[in-house]
C-alpha cells in the first residue's frame, strides 16, 4: 500500500533514484542531483513510499506569503496512478495558512503541462533556457585571460528571442511558470 509520509533522512538514496528515473524521459533528462536539496526557508518534504521504496517525492520551499516546488517526481512504475495529485494534495493541506500562492517551473513535456493545467495551476509566465555545446561556436562568449572560451554553457533568455536562438542552438528549452492561488 502506497503511504505519503515527511521525507527522511535514510531515503535519500531512493529520492535520488525515483527522481532520476522519473525525469529520464523529460526535457529535466539531465537535470541529476547527487544529494537530496536542503532549503533554509520553511518547507514541506513529502514522500510516497511502499515499504521503504520512494516512488513519488515533492518538496516544497515556502519564502514568506509564497510557495515554490522545487521537485516533484514519480517513478516511472508508479506514473499514472494518482500519486503526484496525493502529493500535492497533502502538501497544499500543510502548507501555513499566510502562503497566498505556489508555483512550479517546467519545460516541455506534455505529460507534465497537462498536470499542472489538470491540477488547478495556470500558466503566469514563459522564458527560454539556452544550452550552449561545443558546436555552436564561440562567436559572442569571453573567457577571463588564461581560460578557453566555455565548452558549454547554460543560460537564460526572453521568451522574445526563441526564434533567433533556435537558428544558433541545438537546445533551447520553454520553461514555463505555473501559479496556483491559495
Amino acid at each position: 500500500m502506497l503511504q505519503i509520509r515527511n521525507y527522511r533522512v535514510a531515503d535519500e538514496r531512493s529520492w535520488l533514484i525515483c527522481r532520476l528515473l522519473s525525469f529520464f524521459d523529460t526535457d529535466y533528462y539531465d537535470d541529476v542531483k547527487i544529494c537530496k536539496t536542503t532549503f533554509t526557508n520553511g518547507r514541506v518534504e513529502l514522500v510516497a513510499v511502499r515499504g521503504e521504496e520512494v516512488l513519488g517525492l515533492l518538496d516544497v520551499e515556502i519564502d514568506g506569503n509564497a510557495a515554490t516546488i522545487d521537485s516533484i517526481a514519480v517513478h516511472p512504475r508508479a506514473q499514472r496512478q494518482g500519486v503526484a495529485s496525493k502529493l500535492l494534495h497533502e502538501a497544499l493541506r500543510r502548507l501555513p495558512e499566510n502562503v497566498t500562492s505556489l508555483d512550479a517551473w517546467t519545460r516541455a513535456t506534455q505529460s507534465a503541462n497537462a498536470w499542472y493545467a489538470s491540477a488547478g495551476f495556470s500558466e503566469n509566465y514563459r522564458y527560454l533556457h539556452v544550452y550552449k555545446d561545443s558546436a555552436s561556436g564561440d562567436d559572442g562568449f569571453e573567457s577571463p585571460a588564461g581560460l578557453s572560451t566555455p565548452v558549454q554553457a547554460f543560460m537564460h533568455a526572453p521568451i522574445e528571442f526563441e526564434n533567433e536562438l533556435r537558428e544558433r542552438y541545438s537546445r533551447v528549452h520553454v520553461c514555463r511558470q505555473y501559479l496556483m492561488r491559495l
